[in-house]
């Protein structure tokens, strides 16, 4: 029970590796605000998490400042501080470089680096007021991906946007690490949530992705969780401004692709 008496937020934790880093945090005593902005999926998650602890549902687009500071304000209401942070909403918006519109690129980039940046700036807000108060200092963790590091070419919007994820990550801990405040990222590789549904249905999309992840599998939430877990942790002290990769082994893989006839 390392997080017994303190206070997380997890967006996105409707479903996947939100709902598992929510469910993991509970279990080890946290009193957890969830929030998303499929209301029917957080209020059902909500009921799911209870009998791991303490656990609130709020409705809330990470995009949207106004959204957040009501985040913030309900979470500081109901358990009346903030400790740990862990931004997780995400989307995917696929398309070709050349037809992508400027609408779907600023879609995903209003979720995944907008709602990130506007989420570690309220809740740092909080959490720097409170050191200069004399209280402890909190975490942040933001859910950056290895196409941070690695490009596919028909999810443009979705790798800049985890790119900048992983460059906030280290700005911002920058900034903070004064305070005592901790800012890290967790890079997973392929896991098997919603998002990547489509790929394990298709059977040759399936073996082209576990053919680049060396230890042949797709990776669990829990697994991201784990991470989370730790990352949020005393055990964690002394780092920040990092990003942990997960992804079986892929980033060391130097493979092949098919080469063109001469």
């Amino acid at each position: 029970m390392r997080f017994s008496g303190k206070t997380a937020i997890v967006t996105g934790a409707a479903r996947g590796i939100g709902y598992a880093i929510a469910r993991r945090l509970l279990r080890e005593g946290a009193q957890v605000v969830i929030c998303d902005v499929d209301d029917e999926a957080g209020e059902s998650a909500q009921e799911d998490l209870k009998q791991f602890g303490d656990v609130r549902y709020v409705s809330a687009d990470v995009g949207e400042r106004l959204d957040v500071h009501n985040l913030v304000a309900a979470t500081i209401d109901t358990f009346n501080d903030i400790d740990i942070l862990v931004n997780n909403a995400g989307i995917v918006l696929g398309g070709d470089f050349l037809e992508i519109t400027e609408d779907e690129f600023d879609k995903v980039m209003r979720v995944n680096l907008k709602g990130t940046f506007l989420c570690s700036q309220a809740v740092a807000r909080h959490m720097v007021q409170r050191v200069k108060d004399g209280g402890p200092a909190g975490c942040i963790i933001n859910m950056s991906s290895i196409n941070a590091k690695l490009a596919i070419p028909s999810q443009i919007p979705y790798t800049i946007s985890k790119g900048g994820v992983r460059q906030l990550t280290n700005v911002i801990s920058q900034y903070l690490a004064p305070y005592g405040i901790r800012v890290n990222a967790i890079g997973p590789g392929s896991i098997a949530t919603q998002m990547l549904d489509s790929v394990n249905a298709n059977p040759e999309a399936k073996r082209k992705m576990l053919s680049r992840t060396p230890m042949g599998r797709v990776g669990e939430p829990e697994e991201i969780a784990g991470i989370a877990a730790f990352l949020a942790s005393d055990d964690a002290a002394y780092m920040t401004g990092q990003t942990v990769y997960a992804d079986g082994g892929r980033l060391g893989l130097a493979y092949t692709v098919d080469v063109a006839d001469q």
